[in-house]
C-alpha cells in the first residue's frame, strides 16, 4: 500500500517579524553566492546561501556516507518493504471495520455504516522515505464525526489486542498526541487518530485543505498535523534525494548520541527533518555529505531562540486553530529552541526542550561539526560520527526512576505515563541549587521478576532482582521499567569552605504526586521508586551499557555533558566501594503509607535534616535490611525512595512520597 501523496496548501502567508536566518555570516555568504537565473525559484523564507554544484570530493565523501549507512542497516531490504505494505493494507481494512462497528453501535442503518469509510495515512520517517530496517511506521487514522476518541482507545485498542499478529499493544490517551503503540507482524506501529467534521471519509480524501481543521479540538489537529507536515516538508525541499540521505545520517547520529527523543526533551523526528530540510534550502544543489557538515555548523551557531522555519507562518481561515506566535503567546515565547512546522496550524515541534537538553544538544552539534570537518580532509571517518554516547561513564551521581506493576498490560500503560512526565522532573531539577545539569537517558530498561516472597517483590520494585535461573513456586510477578537521569554538579566556589547540600526534595515529591494523580493510577497494583545512585553503585543490568566506551576517560564532568550507550563490563575501580571519606552522606525522610519503611539507616535517622511528614512513617531499616545493605555494595548508601509495599493480597504495589538531601563530603 503506497502512502498517499498530499498537495501543499495555498493559503496566504503572514510573517511574524522574526528573522528567519539570524546567522551573522549568512547574509554575506548569500551575497557572495552565484546569482540564480531569473527562472530559478528556490523554496524557503530566505534565498540560498550557495547554489554551487557538488565537487568531486563532495561526491566522494557522500559515497562514503551512503556506504556507512548501508553497513549500519539504515536501508531496509525489499522483503521488509513488501511486508510493511502488507501490514498497512491490513491496518487500513481493520480501521474501516472499526468505523463500521462504531457506526452500527450509534444505531446507524447498515447501508450508511458501510459507507462511513475511514482512511489511514502514513507520516514521519516512512512517509519521508528515510526509515531504517526495523524502524516504526507512524500512521494516522482519519474517522468521520460520529467516531469519538474514546472509541478509538477502547474498541480499536481491544480489536488490536485480539489480532494474532499484534504484540505489546499499549495506549497513551493522555499524551500530547494520543497514540496506540504496538507491533504488527514484527513491525512497530505508532497509531494516532483524528475525527473530521464529515459524515463519511472517502478514499480520495486530501488532508491539505485547511478548512478540514475547522471546529476540531486541539488533539485532533495535532494528530492530523503529522501527516500534513510530512507532505509539506517534501514539497519544500529542493533536492529530495540529497535531503533523504542527509536526514538518514542525522537521525542515526542523533539516536547514537542520545539526543533523539521528543518525550525526553530532545528533538524528535519531525524537528530533525525540518532542520535538515532548512539546510537543504540554503544549499539546494549540495551533496548530502556537504549538507551534513553545514547542518552541524549552522545549528551550532544559530541564534536560539530564533525559530527555524521552512516557510513564513500563515494564518488559517477565520475562527481557525491557533498558530505559533511568540509575540502573542507567552508560552510560545518560552520555547528555547523553536523549530516550527510548515503546515497550518504552525506549531513548535521542540516545545519539550529544557535548559539541560539544550546544553547537551548544542555540545553534540559542536562534536558533529568538528568530526565532519575532519572527514572532508581525511582525518576522520563517518563511523566516528556515529560512535555511541557514554552516559553511564559521564556523571558521578544519577537518579534512578523505577515504574513497577503486576501485569504486562498495566506496565505498558504505567511506564508510558511515567516516561511522558519524566521531562517535567528534569525541568524541576534544573532549579535545584548546585545542580548544573539534569540529563535524561533516552532509553529505558524493562525487566520481569518472578518472586517467591513479599520481600523479593519489594526488592524487585527497587531494582534488586532475584536470580532468573531457579525453580518456583513463584507467588508474585513484578514488571519494572527503569529510567535514569544523570546529575552534573556545579563546580564549587574555591573561596567557599562550607559543605554543600543538593536538596531534591521538592522536585521528586512533586514528580511522584504528579504521576500518581493519573486518573488510571491504581494504588493496589502500581508503584513508583526514585533512588539516588552514585556511579559506582549503578546496577549490574547496566554492565552491557557501560562496556563499549570503557577505555574513554570521564572528562566531561568539568567540560560539560557527554553520554553513553552499551558497554561490556564495569571498570574495576568503579566496581569497588569508595572510601568513607570519598562517599557523600545523605539525609532521608519519607512520607509513607502505614507499614512502609524508607531507606535510611538508624545513623541516618539521627542526622536527618528533614522531619518525617507522616506519623505512620517508619524511620529506620530493620536489622536484617540494614545488614543486607551493608553487605551489598551494589545498593546505594544514600537513597531517595518512593517505596512500594507488597500487601500479600496478590501482587499489589503502593507508592509513597520521599525526600533527600545529599551532602558532599569535604565540601565537594
Amino acid at each position: 500500500m503506497a502512502p498517499p501523496a498530499i498537495a501543499g496548501s495555498a493559503s496566504s502567508a503572514t510573517t511574524l517579524g522574526l528573522s528567519a536566518n539570524p546567522l551573522s555570516a549568512a547574509p554575506a555568504a548569500a551575497a557572495a553566492a552565484p546569482s540564480a537565473t531569473p527562472a530559478t525559484k528556490y523554496p524557503g523564507v530566505t534565498p540560498p546561501i550557495s547554489t554551487a554544484l557538488p565537487t568531486a570530493d563532495d561526491l566522494r565523501v557522500t559515497d562514503l556516507l551512503v556506504q556507512t549507512l548501508k553497513e549500519k542497516g539504515q536501508y531496509e531490504t525489499d522483503e521488509e518493504a513488501q511486508r510493511r505494505e502488507v501490514v498497512l493494507g491490513k491496518l487500513d481494512a481493520m480501521f474501516k471495520a472499526f468505523v463500521r462497528k462504531i457506526s452500527l453501535n450509534r444505531n446507524m442503518p447498515e447501508s450508511i455504516a458501510n459507507e462511513a469509510g475511514g482512511k489511514i495515512f502514513t507520516f514521519g520517517s516512512y512517509r519521508l522515505g528515510v526509515h531504517a530496517s526495523g524502524s516504526d511506521i507512524d500512521t494516522l487514522c482519519v474517522a468521520p464525526k460520529h467516531v469519538q476518541r474514546d472509541d478509538f482507545f477502547s474498541v480499536m485498542f481491544q480489536m488490536l489486542k485480539e489480532r494474532p499478529e499484534t504484540t505489546e499493544v499499549t495506549c497513551v490517551p493522555d499524551a500530547y498526541v494520543p497514540v496506540l503503540n504496538f507491533e504488527f507482524s514484527g513491525i512497530p506501529i505508532d497509531l494516532v487518530c483524528a475525527r473530521l467534521a464529515l459524515p463519511r471519509i472517502p478514499d480520495d480524501l486530501d488532508l491539505s485543505d485547511d478548512n478540514l481543521l475547522k471546529n476540531l479540538d486541539e488533539r485532533c489537529i495535532r494528530s492530523l498535523n503529522g501527516s500534513r507536515v510530512t507532505d509539506e516538508i517534501l514539497r519544500l525541499v529542493p533536492n529530495v534525494d540529497s535531503f533523504r540521505t542527509s536526514l538518514r545520517c542525522i537521525k542515526m547520529w542523533a539516536k547514537q548520541r542520545g539526543v533523539y527523543s521528543n518525550v525526553m526533551g530532545f528533538f524528535g523526528g519531525v524537528a530533525w527533518a525540518i532542520l535538515v530540510a532548512r539546510v537543504c534550502q540554503w544549499y539546494p544543489n549540495a551533496a548530502a555529505g556537504v549538507i551534513v557538515n553545514k547542518f552541524f555548523n549552522i545549528m551550532l551557531k544559530w541564534k536560539w531562540p530564533q525559530p527555524v522555519m521552512l516557510k513564513t507562518i500563515k494564518d488559517g481561515p477565520p475562527g481557525g486553530a491557533r498558530v505559533w506566535n511568540p509575540n502573542m503567546f507567552s508560552s510560545d515565547k518560552a520555547h528555547r529552541m523553536p523549530v516550527i512546522t510548515p503546515a497550518y496550524p504552525s506549531m513548535c515541534s521542540t516545545h519539550n526542550v529544557t535548559q539541560s537538553t539544550q546544553t547537551i544538544t548544542l555540545e553534540e552539534f559542536k562534536r558533529g561539526a568538528e568530526i565532519t570537518e575532519k572527514i572532508f580532509v581525511g582525518a576522520a571517518t563517518w563511523a566516528e560520527l556515529f560512535e555511541k554516547e557514554d552516559f553511564f561513564h559521564t556523571y558521578k551521581y544519577y537518579l534512578q526512576v523505577i515504574a513497577s506493576s503486576d501485569s504486562e498490560e498495566r506496565q505498558l500503560r504505567w511506564s508510558g505515563l511515567v516516561e511522558s512526565r519524566l521531562r517535567q522532573l528534569v525541568g524541576r531539577l534544573e532549579n535545584v541549587e548546585h545542580l548544573k545539569l539534569a540529563h535524561p537517558y533516552i532509553r529505558s530498561f524493562g525487566k520481569i521478576a518472578k518472586c517467591i516472597s513479599d520481600e523479593e517483590g519489594i526488592d524487585a520494585a527497587h531494582g534488586k532482582f532475584p536470580p532468573e535461573d531457579r525453580d518456583g513456586p513463584f507467588t508474585k510477578t513484578v514488571h519494572t521499567t527503569t529510567f535514569y537521569i544523570g546529575l552534573q554538579i556545579a563546580p564549587k566556589d574555591p573561596s567557599s569552605k562550607e559543605p554543600r547540600k543538593l536538596d531534591i526534595t521538592w522536585p521528586t515529591n512533586d514528580f511522584v504526586n504528579m504521576v500518581k494523580s493519573w486518573d488510571m493510577y491504581d494504588q493496589a497494583s502500581m508503584g513508583i521508586v526514585v533512588q539516588y545512585l552514585k556511579s559506582s553503585s549503578l546496577p549490574t543490568e547496566l554492565v552491557g551499557e557501560r562496556a563499549e566506551s570503557k577505555s574513554r576517560k570521564r572528562t566531561r564532568l568539568q567540560k560539560g555533558p557527554e553520554r553513553t550507550v552499551k558497554r561490556a563490563k564495569v571498570a574495576e575501580d568503579e566496581a569497588k566501594p569508595s572510601t568513607p571519606a570519598a562517599e557523600e552522606s545523605a539525609s532521608v525522610a519519607s512520607t509513607s503509607e502505614p507499614g512502609l519503611t524508607n531507606g535510611a539507616s538508624p545513623a541516618d535517622e539521627k542526622s536527618s535534616d528533614l522531619e518525617s511528614k507522616s506519623p505512620e512513617t517508619t524511620a529506620a531499616l530493620s536489622t536484617t535490611e540494614s545488614s543486607k545493605a551493608a553487605s551489598n555494595p551494589a545498593l546505594p548508601e544514600a537513597t531517595m525512595r518512593i517505596v512500594p509495599n507488597y500487601t500479600g493480597l496478590g501482587t499489589s504495589v503502593h507508592g509513597t512520597g520521599a525526600a533527600v538531601k545529599i551532602k558532599f563530603a569535604n565540601g565537594k
